[in-house]
């Protein structure tokens, strides 16, 4: 189990972060074991054909049985607008020893060869491995995939400021819970250790990649907690089931679908991509039930997610 001794219980001790390396290091994970992530199968066959062009001896060096990785190449990010240039532009000045330590630490034994050698060599071609992944996996997809991040977010802030903080860690995941200033996260394996997060603070990345709540592997690294992100299962939908027909008939079928999609907070790009339709369209509809009350927004980083309000629930009930 993990403990981090929250120097303040208020939420000035938290902050939320993406980060799109992040993702692309766990969703190795999915390569490794694409079993244990039902929901990412229609990404790993869309992603089929791009991998065999990768250099996956390598990546998938980057994770063991257990489905670790090496903390150096998930450091704790500090914005929910993170880029992958600036993340893996950071990782160049990773200390040789550090980047030892840390594969050393998912592999205890030996080493693959894949990451055999001296470690300013190894971290050239493991970043240059990512790099390609990345162009290849996620450019395509992170769009889509940062909307689902951006809206689980923003969820989290609405449960903050209306039920307080032990309530959000609770609804995060099931083995979180905030004991008065402690916050103690239940593990799969045997690692343990205590923290505090006094002057570090304490930052929660959502994760489309992970099953449970995770934390660093090193009681150095700074304090983080990687959690399953909301709305992961409508993460690959490219439609919506068909909207009740006496709700269709009252609004239009466009808008009673939209109304349908927005149970989660979504952005237009999303909507769009879903609904096979120009983002224009789909604005002059939002406004539409925006004006009636039917929808509410708020505004995260570049985007502005779209969510039922308490009105459009009930029309969707009543339907």
């Amino acid at each position: 189990m993990i403990e981090y001794e929250l120097a303040g219980n208020d939420l000035g001790e938290v902050r939320f972060a993406i980060s799109p390396l992040h993702e692309l290091v766990l969703s190795l994970r999915t390569l490794r074991d694409p079993g244990r992530f039902p929901l990412q199968l229609p990404w790993l066959r869309a992603t089929e054909p791009a991998r065999s062009g990768l250099d996956l001896e390598l990546l998938n060096a980057l994770t063991n049985e257990a489905l670790w990785t090496p903390d150096f190449l998930t450091p704790r990010p500090f914005s929910p607008l993170g880029r992958i240039e600036d993340e893996l532009t950071a990782l160049v000045g990773t200390p040789p020893g550090v980047v030892r330590a840390d594969l050393a630490e998912v592999h205890p034994g030996a080493l693959p060869s894949a990451i055999r050698g001296r470690p300013a060599t190894v971290l050239r071609r493991l970043l240059a491995a990512l790099r390609d992944y990345w162009d290849a996996c996620f450019e395509p997809y992170w769009t889509r995939m940062r909307t689902i991040l951006e809206a689980d977010i923003v969820y989290r802030g609405r449960v903050m400021a209306n039920a307080g903080l032990a309530a959000m860690f609770t609804d995060i995941d099931p083995h979180v819970r905030l004991d008065d200033t402690v916050l103690r996260i239940h593990l799969r394996s045997d690692l343990s250790y205590r923290t505090s997060t006094a002057g570090r603070g304490l930052t929660l990345t959502p994760s489309l990649f992970s099953r449970r709540a995770a934390t660093p592997i090193s009681p150095d690294e700074p304090p983080h907690l990687i959690y399953p992100a909301r709305g992961l299962g409508t993460l690959w939908q490219s439609s919506v089931a068909t909207p009740p027909a006496a709700l269709a008939n009252l609004i239009g079928r466009a808008r009673a679908r939209l109304l349908s999609l927005l149970e989660t907070p979504t952005s237009t790009t999303e909507l769009a991509v879903r609904l096979n339709v120009t983002p224009t369209a789909i604005n002059q509809h939002l406004r539409a039930l925006q004006a009636a009350g039917l929808l509410t927004s708020a505004r995260h980083g570049r985007s502005v997610l779209y969510h039922r309000s308490d009105l459009g629930d009930r029309v969707i009930r009543g339907a």
